[in-house]
């Protein structure tokens, strides 16, 4: 049976490595956007300013995603317990 303190702990370590994950993509999109953007533009046959696009939504719904099911549980869990 699962705990609430195992539940937190889960949650605060999924929230770390997530954010780990997100801070990764930023940070390889931000210093190597030229060799990716050019990669993917002739992988999938869009422009550079669709991509650019497309990067900044993916890096936005994830970061609402890891926002709205991970940290916002994981703060109710440490209010409650």
């Amino acid at each position: 049976m699962i705990t609430i303190d195992n539940l937190t702990e889960f949650l605060g370590w999924a929230a770390i490595i997530n954010i780990a994950i997100l801070l990764l993509a930023t940070l390889a999109l931000v210093t190597m956007r030229k060799t990716v953007t050019g990669i993917h533009a002739k992988l999938f046959g869009l422009s550079e300013t669709d991509l650019q696009k497309a990067y900044f939504q993916y890096l936005a719904n994830y970061k609402i995603a890891i926002t709205v099911f991970i940290i916002v549980p994981y703060i109710s869990l440490k209010i409650i317990a």
